[in-house]
Parts: structure tokens; C-alpha cells; sequence
């Protein structure tokens, strides 16, 4: 099977180069993508169901968007800084704190003439940056046109900035192209901040004399689009909506490879595993327009149609058919005139209650300049470091005071830990399905090398290797590799045989010199069995492709509703779960050890196998803000707590040059005193 990718240029799609690793790791995305699919809305089958579940689910999309518990609604303390009046409009340059610092630069237009309260239009941009002489004009810019047809027309159009492009320059592409993975550990998402504007937008509205707060709708395409189905699901003050080209499903996104196309205020952070007909069926059953074009690689036509379907059905079962509207028109992703008639339509039947004809086209009217809210940026501004700030850490406990109020610490961290972090690892792992590679003897060292299913479609090795004649080993000791080659390419060719080459790979692995030597012996205890191996994306199952693509193969983890590390801490789980399945191995004490990123993985395995009797890590990161990314898993604990939870009970050893950040596991280690904790020089 090949996995298909897009340019985040919404290019065609090309073919991902499909080693078997490649072609496994596509299969493992339809599997998991088709089982979420499967689920979603799938319980949903009467009036009543929707009752019944449509309360929680809101509740969990704020969740996934960092809004739950919701942040409080200071005041919004907003500022009108320049007023424009021509022909028959007039323009307030404003900007309101959706947070204390959180500045939103918006553009409010109104009808020239009113003589009484009008509709409102929310809406809200995409990706669409005015930048000159290094200076941003916002992409409330390039969107003016919507909120001049709607003033046109008798409605209040409030058009706001975007954290990315807006007047102060804040960031949408943590882990697109910024490497910003801890964005992961901290549970955000850019599109939980703008999700939040947008419901704080509608907050400024409802203050306006000039608005009908009983007729407020959502609009806006691309990134905007995406904005107004969450703005909408979540807020039931919107009573009509029209997303333009900002929806898909799992099948586009993760499987067809539209997240490359995509930076991170798409989606929100899904670990309740929802597709997402889910999240646009919580519009339902207010007036909903889908709106799309039939050639947007980004937003494709398929995944489209599969959301609409689902939308039918939930629509139909409310009995609200003729609130739901689909529109697709010709041509690629571009905002054009074609999808813009049929969204101002839409909210005159419905917020207006009238179908007039539509004869004048949107056109734009205003230099950057005029619409420009901010002479100054305001210093106290925290728009670009919101993604800091936006979803709070844990805050790092103190020591506990007694034995018993470490085990109501531990128990609090191990549910967190099973409920909010590794919520993607399978409920029903199946059979490991071990199988013999190879069994070797050379240079007086015997070799086993086995592969086994860590889930359907992860294929990984585990690679042993003990002194010859040794049937009965009374221990075992267990290493994590994290290396992507085992093998450099000269040492890959001159290794021509299949057998020898899993040696060689199994001695890198441990390792060893690739080439065996007699005092190789030596390293091996005369009681025990070593065994080495790599989790998933590593060593014989490591993914082709240049750094960009490896980085796009990794957020589609994400969609899924886990990240790599995650999974990976998994694999090792089932790793050591094989090992103990091995003739012999059953009951057998497990010493493990690791480096790293690594040894973090490692370390979090350990914490839910018992059979692990003592870790050696050496130069772990201090922090889930280097590495590695779990989802959510600073909103519940730190490495350093983590340490204190496996260390609970077992020898642990850590090899390390920053002690000072390891003070709490040897606080509790000195409270409990159960088992053994010390830190060491590298």
C-alpha cells in the first residue's frame, strides 16, 4: 500500500516512497483512521440519542480545544482606535482582550444609514497575510470585501485577526515547520485560541446597540472556515452558519496526506478520537451551509461529501432537513464569487428572512493602511507567546508529607496518566505474534532475533543475544535503542547475508562493535540474557523520506489522537511483554536501560510493567518541554515526578549532570524508602 502526500502548496498528491516499513506505517494509518471513522456519530440513531450525548460531546470539543474548563471571561476592555466613513459603510478600527494581553485587532463594519438594530456576521479570516516593510496590516485585509457586502447589505460584519497573520504576529506552525513538539506535551492547539477569540468576538458583538443579538451568524473560509465550525458547535449564540473550504474528514486528512497542507489551527487535539462529522454535527439542527469547491486539494471533495452524509443523517433525524445546505462550485482553493453568492444567500433567508437577488459582487475598497488598528504595539501583549501561556502546566508539587500522601499523589498521576495521555494505546492489543528470525551461534555468543505485532500493521525485532549453552538465565536486561539506522550504508552492503545481517544489527543494537570479537564474551554476564530493541519508525522499521515528510508522518499520530512517543512507549511495553514469552523467560527479573528521549519512553514503559526490577537511564531530558511529546502530559506530571512514580518500589539509577532538577524522586525515594534511587555523573 502507498501512503499519499500533498504539498502544503495544495499540489496533486504524490506517491510517498513505500519501503515495507513505509507501507506498514500505511496501513497502520488506514487501520486506525477507518476504526475512529467507524465510531464516529455511531451511537446516534434517534431525537433522543442526540439529547441524550450532544451536551457531553460539546463539552469534550472545548475539551480537545483547551476551552475546558473554560477560561474566564475578563473584561473584554476594548478600544476603538479610528472610524472610516465612505459611500454607503462605515468602519471601526477596534481591538478588544479576549485574555488580559491576548489583543485581537479586528474591523467592525456597519451600514451608513441604520435606524434600528441589524443582524450580525461573525467572520472570520484565513490565511491570508498583508506584511509590508515588515509590517502586518492583519488578514482582516485581505478578507474586507465579506464585511463591505454585509454592511452593504443591512448587517454588522465584525472581521477579526487571526493569531498567525494578524497585527502582532503570532504562531500557527509549532509543529508544522517550527519543531515545536512540546506543544504537544502542554495539550495546545492554536485552534483552541482562536476558537476562543471568536467566542469572545461574539461576546463584543452582543455589546453593540447597533446589533440584533437574536440574529448573529459565522462565516469565513480556509483557516477561517475551520474557526467557524468550532465557533459554531460551541456557541449556540450563532444561529446560522456557512464554513467555507474548512472541513474534512480522518480518510483526507491522515490517510490522503491533506494534513501536510495544513498548519496546527486546523485541528484541535483529539483525544477523545472523534472524526470530524463530529465536531460539525454540534451545529445541528441551526442553519448550516457546507461549502466547498470541487478541485481543493487541501479541503478535498471526497472527505467533503463523506461529512455531508453524515450531517444528512443527523439532520434528518432532528427533523431539520431544510437547515442544512451544501454548495459545491468549480475550481481549486480560492476564494471566489461563486462560493461567496450562495453564503450571503444563506443568512438573508435565515437571519434576515428575505431572498432577495444578489447583483452587487464583494469588492474590496481599503488600502492596508486604513484598516490598520495599531500605531504601536501595546508592550503588555502576549499574542506571541500565547502558546506558553494558553494551556497551563501541572503546577510542580512539593515533596509529599507522608507515605500516604505520596500513594494519593501516585494514584492521582497513574489516572492521569491512563485517562488523559495514553488514551491512544489499544484496548485490545491481540496477540504478540512472536516469530523466530534467526538463531545463530558465533564467536561463542548465541543469537536469537524474533519480530513480533506490537499492534496490527507494527512490526518490530527484538534482538537477544546470550553465551552459548546458556538454557536457563536467571535475568534479564532490556535495551531501548534510539538510533534510526542501525546500520550505516557501507556496513549494510558488506553485510550480504540475511542471518548475518540481523547479527550485525543485533550487536549495533546492544551496542557492540558490528563486527564480533572474542572478548566480546567478556560483556555478557554468565546468568543472564541481553536483549535489545527499537520501537516503531527505528532501526529495520524506520520510514523513508526527507526530515519535512518524516515531520508531517509524525502529526498524523496527532489526528489520531496519540503522537509517535506515545506509541512508542507502547511498543517497548510490548517488547518486554514478548520478551517474558520467550522459552524460559517467564518470571525472569527485567533490568532495563535507556538514553534520552529514550530513556523518558523507557522510563514511562516501566511504570506499568511490574516485571521491571531496575532501571539504568542515562542524560534524560529534565523536561516534556525537550522531549519527547506525549499528548497532554504536563497538564498531569513532569519527568521528574515520572522518575518518582517508576522508581517507587526498584532500583533506579540516573546518569546525569543537572541533579539539581532531580531533587523530587530523591525526596520521595528518602520518604518511602521503598526500593533504591541515586543519581550519578555521566
Amino acid at each position: 500500500m502507498a501512503l499519499a502526500v500533498w504539498g502544503a502548496s495544495g499540489a496533486a498528491p504524490t506517491v510517498w516512497p513505500a519501503t515495507e516499513a513505509d507501507r506498514r506505517l500505511a496501513a497502520y494509518f488506514q487501520q486506525q483512521t477507518a476504526q475512529i471513522a467507524h465510531r464516529c456519530l455511531s451511537g446516534v440513531n434517534t431525537r433522543q440519542d442526540w439529547v441524550d450525548r450532544s451536551s457531553e460531546w460539546r463539552r469534550q470539543a472545548a475539551e480537545m480545544l483547551g476551552l475546558w474548563p473554560e477560561p474566564e471571561r475578563g473584561e473584554l476592555k476594548p478600544v476603538i482606535t479610528g472610524r472610516i466613513l465612505r459611500d454607503d459603510i462605515r468602519v471601526e478600527k477596534l481591538h478588544f482582550q479576549s485574555l488580559p494581553g491576548l489583543y485581537v485587532t479586528a474591523n467592525l463594519y456597519l451600514p451608513a444609514q441604520m435606524s434600528g438594530r441589524v443582524p450580525a456576521i461573525l467572520y472570520l479570516c484565513g490565511h491570508g497575510p498583508v506584511i509590508s516593510n515588515r509590517v502586518s496590516y492583519g488578514n482582516k485585509v485581505s478578507y474586507q470585501h465579506h464585511g463591505i457586502w454585509f454592511a452593504r447589505h443591512g448587517y454588522a460584519c465584525l472581521v477579526i485577526d487571526t493569531v498567525q497573520w494578524g497585527e502582532i504576529l503570532g504562531s500557527h506552525h509549532g509543529t508544522y515547520k517550527e519543531g515545536a513538539w512540546w506543544w504537544n506535551s502542554r495539550g495546545y492547539t492554536p485552534a483552541g485560541v482562536e476558537a476562543w477569540n471568536g467566542i469572545r468576538a461574539l461576546d463584543y458583538l452582543c455589546s453593540r446597540p447597533e446589533v440584533d443579538t437574536n440574529w448573529i451568524g459565522v462565516t469565513g473560509r480556509s483557516g477561517g472556515g475551520s474557526y467557524s465550525w468550532t465557533v459554531a458547535a460551541l456557541d449556540q449564540r450563532i444561529k446560522a452558519a456557512a464554513p467555507v473550504a474548512g472541513i474534512t474528514d480522518l480518510q483526507n486528512y491522515v490517510v490522503d496526506g491533506a494534513i501536510e497542507g495544513h498548519c496546527d489551527c486546523m485541528f484541535f487535539f483529539n483525544f477523545y478520537q472523534w472524526d470530524y462529522p463530529q465536531l460539525a454535527a454540534l451545529v445541528a439542527p441551526r442553519p448550516l451551509l457546507l461549502v466547498n469547491t470541487d478541485s481543493d486539494t487541501i479541503f478535498p471533495l471526497d472527505g467533503v461529501m463523506r461529512t455531508h452524509a453524515h450531517l444528512k443523517r443527523i439532520y434528518q433525524l432532528l427533523g431539520a432537513s431544510t437547515n442544512l445546505g451544501l454548495v459545491i462550485g468549480p475550481g481549486p482553493h480560492k476564494d471566489t464569487q461563486d462560493l461567496q453568492v450562495p453564503v450571503f444567500r444563506w443568512f438573508n433567508r435565515y437571519l434576515k428572512k428575505e431572498e432577495p437577488l444578489i447583483a452587487l459582487p464583494a469588492e474590496k475598497l481599503f488600502a492596508p493602511h486604513e484598516l490598520k488598528v495599531f500605531s504601536e504595539i501595546p508592550s503588555d501583549a502576549i499574542n506571541t507567546n500565547i502558546q506558553s501561556l494558553f494551556c497551563a502546566k501541572a503546577p510542580p508539587p512539593l515533596p509529599p508529607a507522608s507515605a500516604e500522601d505520596w500513594q494519593r499523589q501516585r494514584a492521582g498521576w497513574l489516572a492521569g496518566l491512563q485517562k488523559k495521555v495514553f488514551y491512544g494505546w489499544p484496548e485490545n492489543p491481540g496477540d504478540l505474534h512472536v516469530t523466530l528470525l534467526t538463531s545463530e551461534k558465533q564467536g561463542g555468543l548465541q543469537y536469537d532475533i524474533y519480530e513480533f505485532e506490537s499492534q496490527p500493521h507494527v512490526v518490530l525485532r527484538i534482538y537477544t543475544v546470550r553465551r552459548a549453552g546458556l538454557t536457563k538465565p536467571t535475568a534479564i536486561y532490556f535495551r531501548a535503542a534510539g538510533v534510526t539506522n542501525l546500520l550505516t550504508s557501507e556496513q549494510a552492503t558488506n553485510v550480504a547475508a540475511p542471518s548475518q545481517r540481523l547479527i550485525a544489527e543485533a550487536r549495533a543494537a546492544l551496542g557492540l562493535p558490528v563486527s564480533p570479537a572474542i572478548s566480546d564474551i567478556s560483556r555478557f554476564r554468565e546468568n543472564a540474557i541481553w536483549v535489545a530493541m527499537l520501537p516503531r519508525g527505528l532501526g529495520a522499521d524506520a520510514w523513508s523520506g526527507d526530515e519535512r515528510k518524516l515531520t508531517h508522518l509524525r502529526r498524523r499520530f496527532m489526528l489520531l489522537g496519540q503522537t509517535l512517543d506515545a506509541m512508542r512507549v507502547w511498543d517497548l511495553r510490548r517488547g518486554l511483554q514478548a520478551v517474558l514469552q520467550l522459552k524460559g523467560m517467564k518470571g525472569l527479573p527485567v533490568h532495563c536501560e535507556a538514553e534520552g528521549a529514550m530513556g523518558v519512553n523507557m522510563l514511562y514503559a516501566s511504570i506499568f510493567e511490574p516485571e521491571v526490577v531496575s532501571l539504568e537511564l542515562w542524560r534524560l531530558p529534565p523536561s516534556h518541554d525537550i522531549a519527547p511529546d506525549y499528548p497532554n502530559v504536563l497538564r498531569v506530571l513532569d519527568i521528574p515526578q515520572a522518575v518518582a512514580l517508576a522508581a517507587d518500589g526498584r532500583f533506579a539509577r540516573l546518569h546525569q549532570d543537572d541533579p539539581e532538577k532531580w531533587e523530587y524522586p530523591v525526596a520521595v525515594a528518602r520518604l518511602v524508602g521503598r526500593g533504591k534511587f541515586e543519581i550519578k555523573s555521566p
